[in-house]
């Protein structure tokens, strides 16, 4: 492959997008939209210049090793480049893979208990401070929109809007079904019990991604409830919004407002609406997703999280880790994201070389 060839038109567009970018008169947005393209060129770009330099040194390395005096110098020279050219070919070969275009959004996550009553909602609370801590140590906000607590202070559910840099892009892997073992606090015999929880990771839609119709929405107020189904408030300021054409059901009470409750929802809902479609369009490449990493598939046991040996074993990739402690702190899964990363991208490059 002749990277120079591919990588020559993106150099000149990062060149021009500088020359755009240092025009008078640009609005803030026009200036935003330019910056934000100018930066995901730059660190290909660099690339690129660094690989024409190797290229050149190899190329003056090699002629000097006719001279009798330079030899040695020129061969250690090409003994050094004959590691660093390939590392950048593999550096920019990762450039050049397609993105996902949702990989820059924030991302809604939600959590739900599975098999294992109390014991699950539990553990989709841990699962849930695990990402507190991941988004903390990454500089993330994190906002609670819905959660429904269970008895001992776990979650039956919980759905939290994550914002930062590169939020879907290192949290999309973690879709899917996780499974915990370990004594419950509620077990009196010390006996190790399995129990479950589903993850789902949405790159949050902005409004430049979908339109809804207001007369595909039906929206229906009632009143709130809290644990037990006592009424929380004397209004009806819960709201259930459904998307008629997809089926999707949205209800929010957080909020004891009716007006705030329906913004939450119809950004979940347009979220769900927009995952909705993603996932249709990967149903369209089944073939090609098949062994994707980050395929999203939430039916699919993902991880296992086994405290009495205190060991996390991702089934995607083989990998365990006996950082538990860490990973469920939240800093240790960093290591595990990375892995996922690496061989998500490996796997794109086989299939391109096939």
């Amino acid at each position: 492959m002749n990277y120079l060839e591919k990588l020559a038109p993106l150099a000149a567009k990062h060149k021009d997008l500088g020359e755009q970018m240092s025009q008078q008169g640009l609005s803030g947005e026009e200036f935003q939209k330019l910056s934000m393209e100018y930066g995901e060129l730059t660190p290909v770009v660099e690339t690129y210049e660094e690989y024409k330099t190797a290229l050149e040194d190899k190329e003056a390395a090699e002629e000097m090793l006719a001279d009798p005096e330079m030899k040695e110098m020129a061969q250690a020279e090409l003994d050094e480049l004959a590691e660093k050219i390939p590392a950048l070919e593999e550096k920019i070969k990762i450039a050049l893979l397609p993105k996902d275009t949702a990989d820059k959004k924030n991302a809604i996550i939600e959590i739900r208990a599975g098999t294992g009553g109390d014991e699950a909602a539990l553990f989709a609370a841990d699962l849930f401070g695990m990402y507190k801590g991941y988004a903390a140590a990454r500089g993330w906000k994190i906002e609670v929109m819905e959660m429904s607590e269970s008895d001992l202070g776990g979650y039956k559910e919980i759905i939290a809007e994550i914002s930062g840099a590169n939020v879907f892009e290192r949290l999309k892997y973690e879709s899917g079904g996780h499974r915990v073992q370990r004594v419950p606090k509620t077990e009196t015999q010390g006996r190790v019990h399995t129990s479950a929880a589903t993850v789902a990771v949405l790159p949050e839609a902005e409004d430049v991604d979908i339109e809804l119709n207001e007369a595909d929405i039906r929206v229906d107020v009632f009143r709130a409830s809290g644990p037990g189904g006592q009424s929380v408030n004397t209004t009806d300021s819960a709201v259930r919004l459904t998307h008629t054409p997809t089926g999707i059901v949205v209800s929010m009470q957080d909020e004891k407002s009716q007006h705030k409750n329906k913004a939450k929802a119809m950004r979940i809902l347009k979220t769900r609406i927009y995952d909705h479609e993603r996932q249709k369009v990967d149903a369209e490449r089944a073939a090609e997703r098949k062994g994707q990493i980050g395929s999203g598939d939430r039916s699919e046991r993902i991880r296992t999280y086994n405290f009495p040996q205190s060991r996390m074993t991702d089934h995607r990739i083989n990998l365990s880790s006996h950082n538990l402690d860490g990973i469920m702190a939240g800093e240790g899964l960093e290591e595990i994201i990375e892995a996922l990363i690496t061989e998500d991208q490996a796997q794109k490059l086989a299939a391109l070389g096939e």
